[in-house]
């Protein structure tokens, strides 16, 4: 039986218009049963949400990065092939969260979040050897994930928001996650 835990985030600049978003539903786990990298976002984004696609605004850096990890140009190819491609390489993606209100696509937005059933989908997960919460909002789900064994690490966001750091530096935290999961030779 799946167990949801209610968090309460900040809220918006004005509480009234948090209150006043619907309530809005995340996407389906992207994730292999031979999975040994789950990634975890936050919440789609509203190009994301529209598209039902994960990281779909066209400035997210995930795509890119996780294909210039893997040596594929996976922005060069329909949506259902890079998921295709990147599940069969062991790599899953999902959000931390399952539902929640929010205006606009800014994680500091969010407010009455529910976190996904991260405990069950990971105990289906024989193979997983890495969870790695993409930025901070997802990371605040770090006192659940750190609970269900495999390694944890907190990786650089793929959001055009984080430009603080280089797209070499997210590179190299990216690229030793991978690593650590045993997704790279």
């Amino acid at each position: 039986m799946s167990r949801r835990t209610t968090v309460s985030l900040a809220a918006p600049a004005d509480p009234a218009e948090g209150a006043a978003a619907p309530l809005l539903r995340g996407l389906a786990p992207a994730v292999p049963p031979h999975c040994r990298l789950l990634v975890l976002g936050s919440f789609p984004s509203v190009a994301s949400l529209q598209a039902q696609q994960y990281y779909a605004h066209p400035r997210n850096q995930f795509w890119r990065l996780v294909g210039d990890v893997f040596g594929v140009d996976l922005l060069a190819l329909p949506y259902a092939r890079r998921i295709e491609l990147v599940n069969a390489r062991g790599l899953g993606i999902w959000d931390v969260y399952a539902h929640c209100r929010r205006q606009g696509s800014l994680d500091s937005a969010i407010c009455d979040a529910q976190f996904n059933d991260l405990p069950g989908l990971v105990a289906r997960l024989p193979a997983l050897r890495v969870i790695a919460h993409n930025g901070g909002e997802s990371a605040r789900a770090l006192r659940i994930t750190r609970r269900l064994g495999p390694q944890v690490l907190r990786l650089p966001s793929t959001s055009p928001a984080n430009a603080s750091w280089s797209l070499q530096r997210k590179y190299a935290a990216w690229r030793a996650a991978f690593l650590a999961a045993g997704l790279l030779t």
